[in-house]
């Protein structure tokens, strides 16, 4: 079965996902939606969609066309929430891209709409789908670095004043949302949902976060010290603590392609590399979701709800914390 994928935003990430599309097993792009029909022609014919709606109610009208089975949100992250509930309702699954809302309560409300129609939802975290984060995961469960207690993670660029989308509020500017969800979306997967989030940052004069580091504890006395930039060249690394052991991940956070573990149990260390070519990082993420819908599933057993809405939970008090007010618009398709 060919899954035709109907695409909700003509950006930079869209562009880029319609280039996975092209690699993926079992996926077409059929259509697309803008907020103009010229944007919407446009990509239209750079990238081989059968159909383009352009304009207010453009992705009204490619819901009800009967022409895609799936929805991919990439607008701006304050643009996500009414598309990917618009796709929900009308009974057709949603990948949304990160974060999935800017603020908790719109997360919450895709998650219940998900489970209320019974609807596919998953937020796009496709560095969970690369073969070195399986890998991290497997040593994780081995035990060869014991219980993790702790989790070190940064990841940011010294951005200049032209790069609007870091800038702009109105599109959901600054270092954490833009680039949190990578060292926060690790420590969720390694130790779930925080139960203290404490935060300091400072602000650009228009109200978005330069950069930012989050202190959070999780249960069983866990804690994590994660942080973000925009306006220097970060490490983008990370490393993990263990009661038996310690494990590095290699430049760039991200994509994890390889790690080092040192273990104190009997003072060895190794590498762990992946020599594989992964053509698309985001086409294993595509892969996924054709899996999850093939099996008819309205949850990934890899990006769960719950793990959205434990994310989505420590941006919002980091983000509250350090002042950034964020709105999540209801109109806007991309």
């Amino acid at each position: 079965m060919s899954c035709r994928w109907g695409f909700v935003g003509t950006g930079g990430i869209a562009r880029t996902m319609s280039e996975a599309l092209a690699l993926s097993s079992g996926g077409v792009l059929g259509a697309v939606a803008s907020r103009t029909q010229e944007r919407a022609d446009d990509f239209a014919r750079l990238h081989g969609a059968d159909r383009a709606y352009g304009g207010p109610r453009a992705v009204e009208e490619m819901l009800a066309s009967g022409a895609v089975d799936a929805v991919y949100v990439a607008t701006t992250h304050p643009q996500h929430h009414t598309p990917a509930r618009a796709a929900l309702l009308a009974g057709v699954p949603v990948l949304v891209e990160k974060p999935m809302t800017v603020t908790l309560a719109a997360a919450r409300d895709l998650v219940e709409a998900s489970r209320a129609s019974r609807t596919f939802l998953m937020e796009a975290y496709w560095t969970r789908m690369l073969p070195g984060t399986a890998a991290l995961m497997e040593v994780l469960a081995s035990g060869a670095v014991g219980e993790v207690q702790s989790l070190h993670a940064d990841f940011g660029f010294a951005f200049g004043d032209d790069a609007t989308r870091f800038h702009d509020p109105s599109i959901g500017g600054g270092s954490l949302l833009d680039l949190g969800p990578y060292p926060v979306g690790l420590a969720v997967l390694l130790l779930g949902a925080a139960e203290e989030v404490r935060a300091v940052g400072s602000l650009t004069p228009a109200g978005v976060d330069r950069q930012i580091a989050v202190a959070a504890r999780f249960a069983g006395g866990a804690v994590a010290s994660l942080s973000t930039t925009m306006v220097a060249h970060a490490a983008s690394r990370a490393w993990i603590e263990g009661s038996l052991g310690t494990i590095e991940l290699d430049r760039f956070l991200p994509t994890a392609a390889g790690f080092t573990v040192s273990t104190q149990r009997d003072g060895t260390t190794h590498e762990v590399r992946h020599d594989h070519p992964v053509e698309h990082g985001h086409r294993l993420m595509l892969d996924h979701v054709h899996d999850c819908l093939e099996r008819g599933l309205a949850e990934s057993p890899l990006v769960s709800h719950q793990w959205t809405l434990d994310v989505a939970s420590i941006l919002e008090e980091a983000l509250t914390q350090v002042g950034v007010v964020r709105n999540e618009e209801l109109i806007g398709q991309g």
